[in-house]
């Protein structure tokens, strides 16, 4: 118990060490923000900074970014196997993959709702997204914030049932999990974002009994644009507290993202197998440490889906 008071308490000094560094740079960043505006009376008015992140996933985490106003956000993603499964397996294309495919809509561009299906577990999964706070140009909201959550329901059947004698999964309550985030994100320059989210995953179903139902997770999240449709991007997710008996590891990911028209074309590699926040927080398997890495891909494509305006 000492322990993890001991971990929680520097966890929680990090995480305001962050965000008062967001905070007071805002003055730092002014001039570069303004730089971003054509219209020099912009510096006048109230005007919000734009593309944070270019979309609304990073590579497996959320963004402070929704789907625009009316808009309709088709995404496909795709995990392969570990690297470390050898060439036999071809290095992990071969074999053990996962992929979720998603709708996510907004109507007006702050709220917006999605859900998805993931093959891993065959898991459904659904959240609500609001973007609470957004940042301005002028530096008088330094940051934006949006809220997030998600439930997820596992259909998968219990493998275990006929040597254990019992399923698991007898009440349907056991396949439910959760997500709770605040995302908290700068656009420091035309070139950098940075992000966190404090996170809690929360489990009506866990390994062992001893095992805790509630983890808590600190995600955070970089962007670098090097081009003008180019950006590298990294992500990770630090464990608060070892919620279960069985060993899971930090979620982390690299990757690039290309911008193509209308499409965001991601490609990663990553040490998550799930794409789904109960999975890749709270579940992940593989160790980066020893080429537990997956190369995988994203795909989104934004529909316009409101009416026609009337004609003046």
């Amino acid at each position: 118990m000492d322990g993890f008071k001991l971990r929680t308490m520097k966890l929680i000094k990090f995480s305001l060490y962050v965000l008062s560094f967001l905070v007071s740079s805002s003055v730092m960043a002014q001039d570069d923000l303004l730089d971003m505006v054509d219209d020099p009376a912009a510096k006048k008015k109230k005007e919000f900074v734009s593309a944070t992140f270019k979309g609304t996933r990073l590579i497996n985490f959320h963004t402070v970014e929704v789907p625009g106003k009316d808009m309709l956000e088709f995404r496909i993603s795709h995990h392969f196997g570990d690297f470390n499964s050898g060439g036999y397996n071809f290095w992990g294309l071969d074999g053990g993959a996962t992929i979720r495919l998603a709708l996510e809509y907004s109507r007006n561009g702050r709220f917006a709702v999605g859900f998805g299906r993931s093959s891993l577990d065959k898991t459904f999964d659904g959240f609500f997204k609001y973007k609470l706070l957004k940042q301005t140009v002028n530096g008088s909201q330094p940051v934006t914030i949006t809220l997030f959550s998600g439930a997820y329901y596992a259909t998968i059947k219990d493998p275990n049932m006929a040597t254990a004698g019992y399923d698991k999964y007898q009440y349907q309550s056991s396949r439910l999990s959760y997500c709770h985030q605040i995302i908290i994100a700068r656009k420091f320059t035309e070139r950098l974002s940075i992000q966190i989210a404090p996170t809690l995953v929360h489990y009506n179903l866990v390994d062992f009994a001893t095992d805790k139902n509630d983890l808590f997770v600190i995600a955070t999240a970089t962007r670098f644009k090097y081009s003008k449709r180019g950006a590298i991007t990294f992500e990770y997710a630090y464990r608060v507290n070892e919620a279960s008996k069985t060993k899971y590891y930090d979620s982390v990911g690299l990757g690039i993202d290309l911008e193509t028209g209308g499409h965001v074309f991601q490609m990663f590699v990553t040490n998550s197998a799930g794409m789904l926040e109960s999975q890749f927080f709270g579940r992940t398997t593989s160790s980066w440490q020893n080429w537990g890495l997956k190369l995988g891909f994203n795909i989104s494509r934004m529909f316009y889906v409101g009416g026609r305006k009337a004609a003046n």
